[in-house]
């Protein structure tokens, strides 16, 4: 299969990632589409217009961006499922005019509009989720039933279902019955061209910060993210490291977001943390390795991740992580050697792991040069050769029809 069509309803890779619905998903597929045309898969993306962009972006040689109008400009993420259906008469309509030899869908709402396009298109469906529903619900952040049941019927129609670990294949098994058989594990990957170890004194200095512990939060401002842990472990580090900063890299995100950033100036208040939490918006994706190599540690205290792209990011540049013990992170964050996992969402343990990792520097050192060593495992031109041999794969294969 030389012609993919890649549907990203909610989101662009176009966008700065960090602020609204822009995050690790719109770097996902800017990279990954990036390295399929390097294969030479023809690949074109879909997303809703929420802008005057032109219709046509040409991004690079075999990678473009397709604008479909569907909804007006500035609706929010929850209404969305509302303008499923226009999307997918555009997208549809656009491959009648150019055809494409299998689609790849992106979260549950491309999953919708792709299952529909199988069907009349007669073509090969993969999916890749990035969140599921029932793993959110789980960890207290509950999802509409519609999601529920639009991810069951996705799921139960897709030829492929790629998840980006092995616990997401799980959960794709035992929350949702999908057929081991058609999980495939493709994890993302790091550019190290960009990502990679590098000066912490130069880091600083371009940024402008004193001596003293640095700790980095990076990621858009939604409970989801664990902002609150952060902060409290920064007010932890009191008594041993006054003089620590919290970087937060991101801006907010989703309908919850906005009071997100008032719960993070109250609680910067109350433990008078004023001029040590320092928010810096979202940044150009390449920046962020300057703000990798400035921190001791990377925090990642997410109630959920599917994968965790912030915390292979930061040990490519050989940063310590300290995340939650939940998804992706687990495959990531080697425990007790290239960071810690934290089991409960208690700040004082994610405070007792910055700890040790601060009062020793070997055990410091030693961290960040086995997760600089494990995160060249992962390259988007490895991803890319998974997903292109998938798809050959499915050229040989009759489309799966969950309507007989």
């Amino acid at each position: 299969m030389s012609r993919a069509a890649v549907l990203s309803l909610h989101t662009s890779p176009l966008v700065l990632p960090g602020r609204g619905d822009a995050g690790g998903m719109n770097v996902y597929v800017r990279e990954l589409v990036s390295a399929l045309a390097q294969t030479g898969i023809d690949a074109t993306v879909f997303v809703r217009r929420n802008s005057d962009a032109p219709t046509v972006v040409d991004v690079e040689p075999g990678f473009r961006v397709v604008h479909v109008a569907a909804g007006a400009a500035g609706l929010s993420k929850e209404s969305l499922p509302g303008v499923v259906e226009d999307f997918a008469d555009g997208v549809g309509a656009w491959l009648q005019e150019h055809p494409v030899d299998v689609l790849h869908a992106n979260y549950w709402l491309s999953g919708v509009a792709g299952h529909r396009l199988k069907h009349e298109l007669d073509l090969p469906l993969v999916s890749t989720f990035h969140t599921l529903a029932r793993v959110k619900a789980e960890t207290g952040d509950p999802e509409p039933q519609r999601r529920i049941d639009a991810e069951a019927e996705v799921i139960g129609c897709s030829d492929v279902i790629t998840a980006n670990s092995v616990t997401e294949l799980q959960q794709l098994s035992e929350l949702y019955g999908a057929d081991p058989k058609r999980i495939d594990v493709v994890a993302p990957g790091v550019d190290g061209a960009v990502f990679s170890v590098g000066s912490r004194r130069g880091a600083r200095a371009a940024l402008g910060l004193e001596d003293g512990p640095v700790l980095l939060f990076v990621g858009r401002i939604q409970p989801l993210k664990g902002l609150d842990v952060a902060v409290e472990t920064l007010a932890g580090l009191r008594r041993r490291y006054g003089g620590a900063q919290l970087l937060v890299v991101g801006g907010a995100s989703g309908p919850d977001g906005e009071r997100e950033l008032l719960r993070l100036d109250r609680a910067v208040r109350r433990h008078r943390l004023q001029g040590r939490v320092v928010l810096v918006p979202p940044q150009p994706h390449h920046l962020l390795s300057t703000y990798y190599r400035a921190a001791d540690v990377c925090l990642v205290p997410s109630r959920s991740e599917s994968f965790g792209l912030v915390a292979l990011e930061a040990a490519a540049c050989g940063v310590p992580v300290v995340a939650a013990d939940v998804g992706g992170l687990r495959t990531l964050v080697d425990h007790g050697r290239s960071g810690f996992r934290i089991s409960e969402r208690d700040p004082a343990r994610y405070t007792e792991a910055v700890l040790a990792i601060l009062d020793d520097p070997s055990l410091a050192s030693s961290m960040a040069r086995r997760g600089a060593e494990a995160a060249v495992r992962y390259s988007w031109t490895a991803t890319a050769a998974r997903l292109r041999r998938i798809f050959a794969d499915l050229s040989a294969r009759v489309p799966l029809d969950c309507t007989v």
